[in-house]
C-alpha cells in the first residue's frame, strides 16, 4: 500500500523505524478519501514528510486538522484547499 502510495510512513528515531498514522485508519480499513488527497498533495509540491505535517497541522478555518475532516467525510473541502497550497 506504501509503494501504491494509497498510505505513507514516516520514519521515526534513530533507527527510523517505520511508522504509518493510525488516523489513516479506519475500522473497515484504509480512509478511502486517503489516497486521492495524497496525489494532490503530491502534485502541489509536498513530500511524504510535508504531507503528514500538513494534514496533521490543526487549521483554525476548518475546524481542527485535514486529517479530522477526511474522517468526517469532508475530503472535497480538503482536497480543495490542498490544490490551492500548489498555486
Amino acid at each position: 500500500m506504501i509503494k501504491d502510495r494509497q498510505l505513507l510512513d514516516i520514519r521515526l528515531g534513530n533507527d527510523r523505524i517505520r511508522y504509518i498514522p493510525a488516523a489513516f485508519l479506519m475500522e473497515s480499513g484504509l480512509l478511502k478519501p486517503l489516497r486521492g488527497t495524497i496525489t494532490v498533495l503530491e502534485d502541489a509540491g509536498f513530500d511524504e514528510e510535508q504531507i503528514v505535517r500538513w494534514l496533521f497541522t490543526e487549521d483554525e478555518s476548518l475546524p481542527g486538522r485535514p486529517i479530522d475532516a477526511l474522517r468526517a467525510g469532508r475530503k472535497t473541502e480538503i482536497r480543495r484547499r490542498a490544490q490551492a497550497m500548489g498555486w
